[in-house]
C-alpha cells in the first residue's frame, strides 16, 4: 500500500487524499482491518487521512496494526535470512485466517527503498496472494524527471558519511554510470542532503550529469538536472528545498 510522500514534512500537503493516491488504493485502505507497518504512528496518521477522505469501515481504534521488528528498521530485510523470514511469517497470521492485510511504510511504497521485502517473501511462501497497489514511488518519479537513462538504472541506497569513504564510493558509482550507461540513484537523510550535494559537486567529473529531485509529490517539489560543469556555477543549487526528502541521480 503506497502512501503520500509528505510524511514528516511541514506542512503536509493539504490536498484531499484522493488527489494524492488513486481512488482504488484509497478504497482498499478504507476497508482493511489488519496492517503491517514500518511505524505504527505513521500508519495511524495515514489511516486518519483515509478516514477524513472516505471514512474507514471500522473505527481506527479497532484496527490492528503490527510493526515490523526493530532490527528490520536498523538493518533492512531485503537480504533473505531464516530469522527475518520466520518473523515475517508470524506477522501474516491474520491473512492465514482469511483476512485481507495491508502493508505500509512511512512514505511511498513499502519494500522499495524501505522495509517490507521479508513480508512479501513470506506471503509467497505461504501461498498468500500479493497485490501491489498504485501510488507514488519517489525513485521512479525522480528517474522520470531526470532526463537520465531510464532503460538501465540501479538504486544504490545511501553512501558512507565519512568524507574519504564517501568520495571513493561516489567515484565508483560515477565510473559505473559512465562506462555502462547505467543511471545511479541514491538517497540521503534530509538533514544531510546539502552535504551530499556538496560532495557530489566536488567529486564528480564536469561531463557527468547530475539530477536532484526534492520534495516529490509536494507543492514545493523541484527537480534540476544538468552537467556538473553547469552545477558548478551555484545557480542550479540555489533555492533547492534540500530540507525535504530528496533523490540524487547521476549518469551520462
Amino acid at each position: 500500500m503506497p502512501t503520500p510522500l509528505d510524511f514528516g514534512c511541514t506542512p503536509q500537503d493539504p490536498a484531499a487524499l484522493a488527489l494524492l493516491l488513486p481512488n482504488e488504493t484509497v478504497l482498499v485502505a478504507a476497508r482493511l482491518r489488519h496492517w503491517i507497518a514500518e511505524n505504527a504512528k505513521s500508519a495511524r496518521a495515514f489511516l486518519k487521512r483515509v478516514d477524513g477522505d472516505r471514512g474507514l469501515a471500522v473505527p481506527l481504534q479497532s484496527i490492528h496494526i503490527t510493526e515490523l521488528p526493530r532490527q528490520v528498521h536498523k538493518k533492512g530485510d531485503h537480504t533473505p535470512t531464516g530469522a527475518a523470514d520466520a518473523q515475517a511469517r508470524a506477522l501474516l497470521d491474520p491473512a492465514l485466517q482469511g483476512h485481507d492485510m495491508g502493508m505500509v511504510s512511512e512514505a511511498g511504497m513499502p519494500a522499495i527503498a524501505d522495509p517490507g521485502g521479508s513480508v512479501v517473501r513470506a506471503a509467497h511462501a505461504l501461498g498468500i496472494e500479493v497485490r501491489p497497489l498504485t501510488g507514488p514511488i519517489s525513485l521512479m518519479l525522480a528517474l522520470a524527471a531526470s532526463g537520465l537513462n531510464g532503460q538501465s538504472f540501479a538504486f544504490v541506497g545511501y553512501v558512507p558519511q565519512d568524507p574519504a569513504e564517501r568520495g571513493r564510493r561516489l567515484r565508483e558509482l560515477e565510473s559505473t554510470a559512465l562506462k555502462a550507461g547505467q543511471t545511479q540513484i541514491l538517497i540521503e537523510t534530509p538533514y544531510r542532503n546539502a552535504a551530499l550535494l556538496q560532495a557530489l559537486l566536488h567529486t564528480l567529473h564536469p561531463h557527468t550529469r547530475l539530477a536532484v529531485a526534492c520534495g516529490l509529490g509536494l507543492p514545493l517539489q523541484c527537480t534540476r538536472s544538468a552537467l556538473l560543469s553547469e552545477w558548478k556555477s551555484g545557480a542550479l543549487a540555489a533555492g533547492l528545498p534540500l530540507d525535504l526528502p530528496a533523490v540524487f541521480l547521476l549518469g551520462r
